[in-house]
C-alpha cells in the first residue's frame, strides 16, 4: 500500500502526530491572513503554507501518508489541511491527493476530505472541480463555486462523500 511506510517506533509517530496537530493549529490561526488586504499578511500566509508543505513532504517521505490509524485523527486531519493549503506547491497537493485516494480506497482516510482536496487540486490545475467545494467569489451576496464538471449532479456527489448540498452548505456562512 502506497500510504504505508516502514514501521517506525511509536514515539516517533507520536512526535510527528503532535507536530502535524501543531502545524494545523498554526494554519487555522493564520488563515485569515490569506485574504487580508495587507500584503505583509498575505506574504506571511504564503511563507507559512510553504514551510508546512515542505515539512509534510518530509513526513510523507519518512512515514507515508499520515492516516488516523497510525497517527491519530487530529494528525491525519492536520496533514489533509496542510495539503489543502499548499496552493503554490502543486506537486505536494498532487502527491497528497494520490496518497489520500489510496487511503480512502483502503478505508483509512475521509472521503469528505478527499473531495475537498480533489476540488482544490483541480482548481489549482485550471480544471473544473467535481464537488463544488471551492468558492470563486461572491455574486449578489451569494457564494459562487468555481466551474464544476456536470453541475446538475454536484449535490448528489457531495452527499455521497458526506458534504451537504451546496445551497445548504453556503447558507451556514450567510
Amino acid at each position: 500500500m502506497a500510504h504505508d511506510a516502514p514501521r517506525h517506533r511509536t514515539d516517533d509517530l507520536a512526535a510527528v502526530a503532535a507536530e502535524l496537530v501543531a502545524m494545523a493549529a498554526e494554519d487555522n490561526r493564520a488563515a485569515p491572513r490569506a485574504n487580508s488586504g495587507d500584503f505583509a499578511d498575505q506574504l506571511a500566509w504564503r511563507r507559512l503554507t510553504a514551510r508546512h508543505a515542505d515539512r509534510l513532504t518530509a513526513i510523507i517521505d519518512a512515514h507515508g501518508w499520515p492516516t488516523a490509524d497510525r497517527f491519530g485523527a487530529d494528525a491525519a486531519r492536520g496533514a489533509w489541511l496542510i495539503a489543502q493549503h499548499a496552493d503554490r506547491q502543486l506537486d505536494v497537493q498532487r502527491r497528497a491527493l494520490h496518497l489520500m485516494e489510496r487511503a480512502v480506497a483502503d478505508g483509512l482516510a475521509s472521503p469528505r476530505d478527499l473531495a475537498f482536496l480533489t476540488d482544490r487540486t483541480r482548481v489549482n490545475d485550471g480544471r473544473e472541480q467535481i464537488y463544488g467545494t471551492q468558492i470563486a467569489g461572491v455574486r449578489d451576496g451569494a457564494p459562487v463555486p468555481w466551474p464544476c464538471r456536470d453541475p446538475e449532479r454536484m449535490d448528489q456527489r457531495r452527499v455521497e462523500v458526506g458534504i451537504p448540498p451546496f445551497d445548504e452548505y453556503v447558507a451556514q456562512f450567510a
